[in-house]
Parts: C-alpha cells; structure tokens; sequence
C-alpha cells in the first residue's frame, strides 16, 4: 500500500513535467503555420524569429536557474513546484489572448521561468520516496514529459489552432490544482525544523499512522542524513570523514569548496547534463516538424511526430524499469553507445540515401528510444540522489544552470548547421557525444542503485581522481 501510494504521489506531481513537455514542444506544431502566409499571427515570422520560438525558453531558464536553490531552501519544495508552475500559467494566457508575433514570443521567454520544474520535481520526489523505487520514480517525470510531447503532436495535427490553446491552458490549470494537494518534502521539514509537519508528511507519502514505527524509522534516517556525525561512529572513521563533517556550520558554498566527494559528483553531473543534452534529440524533440519533413518527405510530418512521442513515453518506461533493475552506470554506459551507433548509420543513410526510406524512419525512432533509455533519463536520476541535502540545492541549480546553455546553444545553432552542413553530418556529431559520454561514464560513473545519499558521497570520495 505505502509503495502504491508513493507512485501514485509521483505520478501527480510529476503531471506538471506533462504540461512543460506539450508547451516545450509546441513550437513543433506552430512553426510551418508561423512561417507561412497563411499564420494566425499579426505576420509572418522571420528565420530569426522562428529560431528564437524554439530557444528562447532555453534563455529565460538560464536566468532564474541561479535563483532556484534560494527558492527551494526558502519556500520548500511544494511551494517553489507552484511557484515555477505559474509561468506556465501565464504563458498559456498570453499564446491563448494575443496574436502579435513579439506576444507570442515573449510568452516562450516566460514559459522560460518553468524550466526549473525539472529540477524541483526531481528532487521533491526522491526526498519522500524510498531507496528501492527512487531511480524508478525520479525518471516518472521523463515518462510525463514525454506523455506531454505526444498530447502536444497530436493537438497540433488533430486540432484547430486556437482549440489547441484552450486545452493546454485547461491541462495547466489541472496541474497547479492536483500539486496544490500535496504535502511538502519530510525532508525539508525536517532541515528546516518542522518535525510535526514531518511526521504528517511521511504518514501521508507512507500512507501510515502518524505514530507508527514506519514514520518514527524514516524520521530518524532523515535525522543521520542531516547529521552525518548523528551516528554513533568509531573515532578513526569521524577523522576520516572529516571532509565531509558537520556541513551546517559552513555555507553552501564552502562546503563545496571543502567537499571533495561532492566536487567529482558535480562534474559527473554536469558531464551527464552534457551528454543529454549534445546527444542531440532536443532539438529533434523541438524541431520535429520540419525535421521529418526534410527527413522523411514520404511521410506526414504529424504521424512521424506522434510516433516519436509514443515511442519517447514506451522508452521512459523501460528506462524506469531497468534503471533500479540493473543500475545507473550500466544503463547509460550501454545506451550511449547505442544511440551513438544508431546516430552514426542514421546519418550516413540521410547524407547518402543508401537505403530504403522506411529504413531512415526505422533510425529515427530507434535512436530515440536508446537515447530515452539512457541519456534521457540516467542524468536526471543521477542528480536527484547524489549530493548532501545542505547544499543539494546549490548543486542542482550549477548542474542544472549548465545543462541550459547547452540547451540554447544546440537548439539555436541546430537551424545554421543544418543549413551549412546538412542533416545528415549533424548527426555524425551527435554519434560523436554519445560514444564519448558513454566512455566518460565507463570511467567516472559509480553505481548508486539502492544506496542511501551518504553511502553515495563515500562512494564519489574512493572514486578516481
């Protein structure tokens, strides 16, 4: 019963990376429109503008990232999830009142102010569930992302343009509903003094009585994560583990400053948010429309899109399977190496055109799933669990800061490069990144299926250098 009600906790506050992945990939469906005489639009939108519909959103995450650990160490997790969820409240309102191409596109910018959404879900939701679903439960909001790319490729081939709109405002309005409902992270309740509200909070996501020795457990394994020296340890292992002692006493940022275990967890993320991101399938994600045009010219351009979702929300699902099955590391070692394979012939077969057309779709749709699987998932667990709660939220906002400048830098230069080099050697550069990030992580990656935060920290301190 406490497992079920974990998922199906999850499973409402991940609803809110749902409602990202329809307007995150909305410009898919609207672009060709925008581009055209026949636009809903004031006018038609420029190739400037066009670029900027897709990688504005990318610009305003990169301002309010920084903020975000402030917020979510002031606010709480809960309160910071509605927070971000407003801008996509407001965005919705101004695409479903406003046709000026400068309205729409500062509507994106706005939507911008969300993109934490990701980081604050994924750590909302590993603080309240428990070891043995963690990795399963982190990667629900991959799962709901995709579910929302698929919502917004169907809407757009199916739908009216203004219809459009009003169900993805509707859809909105039901997310900031159903989190408006829960209860906030025992974990920060705890950190921040609140044990009442912590015991309730455990009850609620255990589904147990506020006095069972259920709640009592977990309060006191929050209680040795807050306080490493909580424990009763040997002397000689306290001196060992100095490094890492009694982080209260120190700001966020002298304990990574002092923290060497935390340190190689932070590259190790950043380097994961690299290979998320350079692998490439954003911009595919994004740009689907016109990018199975000039790929597969034999095939609607919506059906390609919608199976690429469909296929996207199949792939999260296995990944949420085997990430706690088989582990992390392995996970996103063998997947990176396949989604490089698949990027290296998918990019021969559009250059050359050396086999069949049904063969490129084959490709595409493969290399997003092996992508999904690894890439698209792994990062974002990884992150959730790695680092201390005393300076969790300074980390994830410095990998999370980093992983959106490489999300603008690939979706605006994506346009130019195809431009200039052609599809087809775009994806050779893809093949490139995905092969190193998989020998990156063959090399610097340690397991963390199942383990607590602390035994992950010394994990990261014995790895090499």
């Amino acid at each position: 019963m406490s497992i079920i009600f974990q998922v199906l906790s999850t499973s409402i506050i991940s609803y809110v990376c749902l409602t990202m992945g329809i307007l995150f990939t909305w410009p898919s469906s609207t672009l060709i429109l925008f581009s055209s005489a026949n636009t809903t639009l004031d006018r038609v939108m420029t190739e400037t503008e066009v670029s900027l519909l897709g990688s504005l959103s990318s610009i305003s995450g990169i301002f309010v990232i920084p903020f975000s650990g402030y917020i979510l160490d002031t606010l709480g997790r809960k309160k910071a999830c509605l927070l971000f969820y407003m801008a996509q409240l407001v965005s919705w309102i101004i695409i479903t009142t406003c046709s000026k191409v400068e309205a729409i596109l500062f509507a994106m910018f706005i939507f911008g102010f969300s993109s934490c959404m990701f980081l604050v879900v994924q750590i909302y939701v590993s603080e309240f569930c428990q070891e043995s679903i963690r990795g399963s439960m982190t990667s629900g909001s991959i799962i709901f992302y995709g579910i929302g790319m698929l919502v917004s490729y169907l809407m757009g081939g199916l739908l009216e343009y203004r219809l459009m709109n009003y169900i993805g405002l509707s859809l909105t309005v039901l997310g900031f509903v159903l989190v408006s409902m829960m209860k906030e992270s025992p974990l920060f309740l705890m950190k921040v003094g609140r044990q009442k509200e912590a015991a309730k909070s455990i009850a609620f996501y255990r589904s147990a009585k506020i006095d069972s020795q259920v709640v009592q457990d977990e309060m006191e394994q929050i209680k040795r994560i807050l306080r490493p020296d909580f424990d009763e340890t040997p002397a000689e292992e306290k001196k060992l583990n100095l490094e890492d002692a009694s982080p209260t006493k120190m700001s966020k940022w002298q304990y990574l400053k002092k923290s060497k275990s935390t340190q190689k967890a932070l590259l190790v993320c950043i380097m994961l948010y690299s290979s998320a991101i350079f692998q490439g399938l954003i911009v595919v994600q994004v740009y689907a429309g016109p990018l199975f045009e000039q790929a597969l010219p034999t095939m609607s351009s919506t059906l390609s899109s919608v199976l690429l979702a469909l296929i996207s929300v199949v792939a999260g699902f296995i990944a949420a399977y085997f990430v706690d099955l088989i582990g992390r590391r392995r996970l996103m070692i063998d997947a990176s190496m396949a989604t490089g394979v698949c990027c290296m012939i998918l990019g021969s077969q559009i250059q050359f055109n050396w086999g069949p057309s049904w063969l490129t779709a084959v490709l595409i749709y493969l290399y997003c799933a092996t992508y999904t699987i690894g890439a698209g998932t792994v990062p974002f667990v990884i992150v959730a669990e790695v680092f201390m709660p005393e300076v969790k939220s300074l980390t994830s906002m410095l990998s999370t800061e980093w992983a959106f400048v490489c999300n603008f830098i690939v979706l605006f230069i994506f346009n130019p490069l195809v431009n200039s080099l052609g599809l087809g050697a775009v994806f050779y550069i893809f093949s490139a990144c995905s092969i190193l990030s998989g020998i990156y992580c063959h090399f610097y990656l340690p397991e963390t299926k199942g383990l607590t935060v602390d035994v992950i920290q010394e994990r990261f301190k014995r790895s090499r250098q």
